[in-house]
């Protein structure tokens, strides 16, 4: 599907790019006309996604990522930079779920792989992106991956909860930052997607009809459906907006 927006002479960095959401983000900056640069810790999936891409006429490359790390940020966003000159876009994608526990009795190693991906693994991003954008002066878009757990809560999920709150936080901050740099920065909190993530969950019918019931839509949200929104934020016709966290999640969060 042709994205409604031009992309065209930009270039995009989507992490957890291989799968889900993420590849429905990459393919659809690339029907735009950006050059992704889609980045993912599992290359095989990477490199099968690039290649769908390339089928469908879109320019992209694959590079590893662990979003934890530093050096391998640093390295990602370096590899987007020499490969196509510049980034223009950022789409921090990339995040883990966790074994649901009470507070109480969460492992301490859960919560700081959790943590150590989905928040700090998005600072770190932030950085490494903000940086290349500010160095080169032309300003720039970022979306970073909330969740409706950004700002509601839900039983079980201490770690996820609190990752995604951050999320929020550190997106907000961002802005403010670098409002001046011409950066804009926005977060979107996602309800229940039909992804690998969540691809457990739906083999027992159960568990599809009890989380299909908590969107008021009446079913689930699809990944094509959150790249559209995440285009829209990354292009000029949201040129007014940043600071700003958008739920899309077929009425969850309105109940």
């Amino acid at each position: 599907m042709k994205t409604p927006h031009d992309f065209s002479g930009r270039v995009a960095l989507v992490t957890g790019g291989a799968s889900g959401i993420g590849l429905a983000c990459a393919r659809t900056l690339a029907s735009g006309g950006a050059r992704v640069m889609l980045a993912d810790r599992h290359a095989e999936p990477g490199e099968a996604a690039v290649a769908q891409i390339r089928q469908a006429g879109g320019e992209a490359l694959f590079v590893p990522v662990e979003v934890a790390d530093p050096a391998s940020v640093q390295a990602m966003v370096d590899a987007t930079v020499t490969a196509f000159g510049r980034l223009d876009i950022a789409v921090n994608n990339a995040g883990v779920g966790g074994v649901r526990q009470p507070v109480a009795t969460h492992g301490v190693a859960d919560w700081q792989r959790i943590i150590g991906i989905n928040l700090t693994g998005v600072f770190l991003c932030l950085q490494a992106e903000i940086g290349a954008m500010v160095a080169a002066g032309h300003g720039g878009a970022i979306v970073n991956l909330a969740s409706i757990l950004g700002s509601v809560g839900m039983a079980g999920t201490a770690a996820y909860t609190a990752s995604k709150h951050g999320v929020v936080g550190l997106t907000r901050v961002a802005a403010l930052d670098h409002a001046a740099d011409r950066i804009r920065v926005n977060a979107i909190g996602p309800g229940f997607i039909e992804t690998p993530l969540i691809a457990r969950a739906l083999a027992d019918p159960a568990m599809t009809e009890h989380l299909i019931a908590q969107h008021p839509i009446g079913r689930l949200g699809q990944p094509q459906e959150i790249a559209d929104l995440i285009a829209f934020l990354c292009s000029d016709q949201a040129s007014f907006i940043t600071g700003s966290y958008y739920t899309i999640d077929g009425g969850y969060t309105a109940r």
